[in-house]
């Protein structure tokens, strides 16, 4: 019995060890390559103005469509945000998912909203709206209330709707800076290719100072719950994705600030109700609607067109939201498993893809689980001190190493925290999330592919406290 579970120990430690070795290496390349490409896109960036874009009668319209559940202490900010946003022609399109609060109620005072009757053309199956509430004063702004149907057929809605060329995701508590749709339409005015997604960054508003829906003063929260999530963002969204952009390997667009061309997503079969996460999913069914037709096409992801958004507050809402993502990763890998491996998808297929569905899926699985088998090997003899400090090295003194390199560079790259002290702050917490914060998001994400595992789907809701002044 002792031979067995040592023999046990054994295989689990070197999958361990191979499981840290790989992400952390492919982590650094990441890193550096999203180093660079960040660097040369603040350059261009710096000595390039968007106002051709905002002057030009080539620019296509966008419809934004934000999908509402209960977020009647935030809709109003989100709302006023998005009707200040500079473009030259835009729709905002609010789908009321059937919200028990007062959600409705506040968009139509707010906004001296009145019922009308509009037509309603299905392209997608989705409920159809059982109102339309407009104001003659403000024609940019319709909001629908509809049956309570899941944040996917809730898009579905507005996006039969939606009338213009290109149409924007954007969540209910969301506030998105003033030239962002500008410089979410720059690379696909400027691209010889065509692009169907266009992806910006998303970055916590929590701690920071709001004035009527928009950003007056960048600060960081109070809370060391929610000064790791700072980090973590810091680390995903500046130091992950713009090198999956450079590589042309995207597979996740955040849906709380995603621009998509609307009539490949509607050939594409609109956003599906099968998986928990259903932005990632429309990217996947895309990338394979495009292959299947031959089509070239690419997908954006740009570090300057920033969308502020809230982060739990609480450790429960965390556990929801990060359960959630989980579970909707391995979803879509499983659902979209042609895409792993596919030759036609270039490195989305070779190398993106098979990342994503085994590392980043799973990998939760193997922190955890090494969490409780590593110590227990050191015990019984079954590793050498020498390889248990190596695998703890690789599983958190490397982690801790490349999360506090994510917010130095982020700082010399795009300078959002003018505070010495702030910067400081970061750096250190980028220390210290290794050291609990991790570890314990990590088993959260483990727990949402065991529920994949055991065939559970269940959109587990967070609930927002908003971040107005």
């Amino acid at each position: 019995m002792h031979r067995i579970l040592l023999r046990a120990l054994d295989y689990a430690n070197l999958i361990i060890l191979i499981y840290f070795i790989v992400a952390n290496g492919v982590y650094t390349m990441l890193m550096a390559i999203s180093l660079y490409a960040v660097t040369l896109h603040s350059r261009f960036a710096a000595h390039t103005g968007y106002s051709d874009i905002a002057d030009s009668p080539a620019t296509p319209p966008i419809t934004l469509i934000v999908p509402a559940f209960n977020e009647e202490g935030v809709i109003t900010t989100t709302i006023n945000a998005l009707l200040r946003l500079e473009y030259p022609e835009k729709e905002i399109v609010v789908v009321d998912d059937g919200s028990t609060d007062g959600t409705l109620r506040r968009l139509i005072s707010e906004f001296n909203l009145r019922r009308m009757d509009l037509i309603y053309r299905e392209r997608i199956p989705s409920k159809a709206p059982w109102g339309y509430f407009l104001n003659p004063e403000i024609p940019g702004l319709l909001v629908l209330g509809k049956e309570n149907g899941g944040k996917a057929e809730a898009l579905n809605t507005g996006l039969n709707m939606c009338r213009s060329p290109f149409f924007c995701t954007v969540d209910a508590d969301s506030i998105v800076e003033r030239k962002a749709l500008l410089r979410l339409m720059a690379p696909i005015m400027h691209a010889n290719v065509n692009t169907v997604v266009s992806g910006g960054l998303v970055r916590i508003a929590n701690g920071c100072t709001m004035v009527n829906g928009e950003v007056t003063e960048i600060g960081l929260p109070a809370t060391w719950l929610e000064r790791c999530q700072v980090v973590e963002y810091i680390r995903t969204f500046l130091f992950g994705r713009p090198a999956w952009n450079f590589l042309k390997g995207n597979f996740i667009t955040s849906g709380a600030f995603c621009l998509i061309h609307r009539e490949s997503a509607i050939l594409a079969g609109g956003f599906g109700k099968d998986t928990v996460t259903e932005d990632i999913d429309m990217i996947a069914a895309l990338h394979t609607f495009y292959e299947k037709k031959g089509w070239a096409s690419q997908m954006v992801f740009t570090t300057d067109p920033v969308c502020w958004t809230e982060c739990p507050r609480k450790f429960s809402m965390l556990a929801r939201q990060r359960r959630r993502w989980q579970l909707g990763l391995v979803q879509t890998a499983f659902k979209h498993d042609r895409l792993i491996f596919n030759w036609k998808q270039g490195r989305l297929g070779l190398l993106s893809m098979p990342f994503h569905a085994y590392v980043e899926a799973f990998g939760s699985v193997v922190e955890t689980l090494g969490l409780f088998i590593l110590p227990l090997s050191l015990i019984v003899g079954a590793m050498p001190l020498s390889l248990f400090l190596l695998i703890m090295f690789l599983a958190i003194g490397y982690g801790t190493l490349l999360s506090v390199i994510s917010v130095l560079l982020a700082e010399a790259t795009i300078r959002r925290y003018p505070k010495p002290s702030e910067m400081f702050t970061l750096v250190l917490y980028a220390f210290l999330e290794n050291f609990g914060y991790r570890q314990i998001v990590s088993a959260i994400r483990a727990q949402g592919v065991f529920q994949f595992i055991f065939g559970k789907k269940r959109w587990e809701v967070v609930t927002h406290k908003g971040v107005e002044a």
